[in-house]
Order: structure tokens, then C-alpha cells, then sequence
């Protein structure tokens, strides 16, 4: 390696041993700087990470983080550890604790060693950080959602040991409402748990292969039956040749089977909903998938809060027609974690409802 010799701390009895194997072997990120900030050593970890952090780059000048190079500075001035919560939004919200510590070498004065060394450690807490979002979201939500189900199943369930309990017509009718309820509260949990899953892992990039217009026509195939009973047709159009993305291929198609289904639901004024696929070339992107309806479309200012968990344009249809007020959130962070990007818009053409368009790279 170029640079100063990569010391481990003098040990009693021993002259000290280099330090690369011992930072290679830890699970987290891992960078040594000397003194003046250059990367001496990284490990693979901080390499899949940081990959601008090459040894022999200065880390300040590659992560220009204030409070990273305020650390370093502190440690490299003082000789005693520092330590931070970094926060990133982009590309998607991540957190971590930064520890910087120094690297002494014997009973060496720190200020006075020319070869003084830090070793920088990072340990991701963003899934930690996301349980806690979780744990407060689902209290708020939950207890809130599930209040009136609730409410009705104990008042048919107290009317039924009651004045209902002679009464077949009643107890039949009554446990149908029951059953309606229960199902509701069902998907309501299945609805949190897997957005509460892909947002545990929503900074993790999906690895897997996807042929797009297969999983669309997968998708159709699925829904068939529900577009009949809407008296609906999906029309596909898509490449005859196979396209392939990097993704997850279980969440892809559960973003675009709720996509299609919510345009079957709510797009009945028409006759038809349309899915295209087709090439673009903007700058991260190189696909476009759209789902396009003919119903009565959404007024603007409810546009942008369709995402939001929880949030209904017309809370009584919305249960009406099954839904749980969580789909196009699942959508957005599915999006989000292949690092695609989710635009709605509300009758952007003649004759159009909701045009729902999926860019992905």
C-alpha cells in the first residue's frame, strides 16, 4: 500500500501488527485515515458503500458531511473519539452512527506522532430508526382503523347473545356483516405488514430479474375476472421482445396488479383501461409503464396526498370497495426501493380518469 504503514497499536512485549486484516474482518463499514484525512484502508463493506472513498482520497473532500469532517478534525486535533448520527434522504432516508477513533501507537503524544491514525467505523441504524417509525405509525393508524370493525363485531356479537339469539334470520344476516368485518380487519394487517416490509428494506436495492411484459400479462391474466365483472377490458400494450429490469419480481407485480385493480375499481365509466410499456431516455431511467383509466378521475388537490397511508379521497366508497387506504403507499415505497419514480395525474386528456405512470431504470 502507498502512504504511511498501516499500524496496529503497540502491544506490551510487541511491535505491532498492520491493521488491514483486522478492518477487512469487521461486518460494517470500516475506513483507517492518517492525519491529514486520506483513506489508508477500507474494507469491502465501505467500498460497496462509499465507492468514491478510494484509498488515497482525502475523506472530507469525498463525503463533504459537516459533521463527518468536524469529527475528523476533533480526532485528528485532540486524539479522542467522536461520534455522530448521519442522516441522508438521498436516494432514499437513511441513518447511521459515525465512530471515529484514534489509532495510538505506544505511549507516542498524539499531537506529536506523524503517523497518527483513525480508524472510522459505520453501523447502519436505519432499520432501527424505520421500527421506530413503524411501532408509532402503526399505534396512531391502527388503533384508529380498526376502532369501527371492532365496534361493529361487539355490538352484533352483544346483540346476538341478546334479544338476536332466538332469531335465525337475524343471527344469519348479522354473522355475514361479521365475517365482512373481520375479512376487512384481515387485510388491513396483511396491507400494514407488507409495507412495513419493504420499508425495513427499502434502502436495499432488489437484485433479481424481471421481464416486464410478461409479469404485465401475468398481471392481466389475474385480474381477468374482476375487469369482466366491472365490464372492463385491460388492454396491453407492450414490446414484443422481452425487457428485463433489475428488481423484485413479487413486488413488481404487486405494484402493478394494484395499479390495474384500483383502475378496474374506480375507472368503471369507461370501457376500457390501457397498460403500456414503452422506452424513454431521461437521465436513471429507461422504462415507462403506464396504467391509464376512463372514470371520473380525481379532483387536483387530492392528487397529491394519494400516497399517504391511510388518506381516502371518499372514505365510505373506499371501503366499500375493499380497499384499505394503504395500496398507493405499498406502491410508492416498491417504487422507491427500485429506485423508480410514481406520478399520478388526474385527467390530463379528453375522455382520461387517472393516468398512473411508473418511470424504473
Amino acid at each position: 500500500m502507498d502512504g504511511p504503514e498501516l499500524l496496529a497499536p503497540a502491544t506490551p512485549g510487541g511491535t505491532g501488527e498492520p491493521l488491514s486484516a483486522l478492518v477487512e474482518a469487521l461486518g460494517d463499514p470500516a475506513l483507517v485515515l492518517d492525519r491529514r484525512g486520506t483513506v489508508l484502508h477500507r474494507n469491502s463493506a465501505a467500498a460497496r458503500q462509499y465507492p468514491s472513498l478510494m484509498p488515497g482520497r482525502v475523506a472530507t473532500l469525498a463525503l463533504r458531511n459537516p459533521d463527518f469532517i468536524a469529527a475528523v478534525d476533533a480526532v485528528m486535533r485532540l486524539g479522542e473519539p467522536r461520534s455522530f448520527e448521519w442522516h441522508e434522504i438521498i436516494p432514499s432516508e437513511t441513518w447511521d452512527r459515525v465512530v471515529i477513533a484514534p489509532l495510538r501507537h505506544g505511549d507516542v503524544d498524539w499531537l506529536q506522532d506523524d503517523n497518527r491514525q483513525a480508524l472510522v467505523t459505520v453501523q447502519s441504524l436505519t432499520e432501527l430508526k424505520r421500527v421506530d417509525a413503524l411501532r408509532s405509525d402503526f399505534i396512531a393508524n391502527a388503533s384508529h382503523e380498526l376502532r369501527t370493525p371492532l365496534a361493529s363485531l361487539l355490538g352484533f356479537i352483544d346483540t346476538l347473545l341478546g334479544p338476536a339469539a332466538r332469531d335465525a334470520a337475524a343471527r344469519e344476516k348479522f354473522l355475514g356483516i361479521m365475517r365482512g368485518q373481520a375479512e376487512r380487519m384481515s387485510r388491513l394487517i396483511d396491507d400494514m405488514l407488507s409495507l412495513s416490509r419493504i420499508e425495513m428494506h427499502q434502502h436495499v436495492r432488489p437484485t433479481g430479474s424481471v421481464d416486464l411484459p410478461g409479469l404485465l400479462r401475468e398481471v392481466r391474466e389475474g385480474l381477468q375476472a374482476q375487469a369482466n365483472a366491472a365490464g372492463l377490458k385491460v388492454v396491453l400494450d407492450l414490446p414484443g421482445e422481452p425487457v428485463t429490469v433489475t428488481g423484485d419480481r413479487s413486488q413488481l407485480y404487486g405494484v402493478f396488479e394494484n395499479l390495474i385493480e384500483n383502475a378496474i375499481k374506480y375507472g368503471s365509466g369507461g370501457q376500457t383501461v390501457e397498460v403500456s410499456l414503452v422506452p424513454v431516455d431521461r437521465p436513471g431511467f429507461k422504462h415507462l409503464v403506464s396504467v391509464v383509466d376512463h372514470g371520473a378521475g380525481v379532483d387536483a388537490e387530492h392528487v397529491p396526498r394519494m400516497t399517504e397511508r391511510f388518506y381516502r379521497i371518499d372514505a365510505e366508497a373506499s371501503r366499500k370497495k375493499k380497499g384499505t387506504g394503504l395500496g398507493l403507499a405499498i406502491v410508492k415505497h416498491t417504487v422507491q426501493r427500485h429506485r423508480g419514480q410514481l406520478s399520478i395525474r388526474s385527467r390530463v386528456n379528453p375522455g382520461e380518469g387517472l393516468r398512473v405512470e411508473v418511470l424504473l431504470p
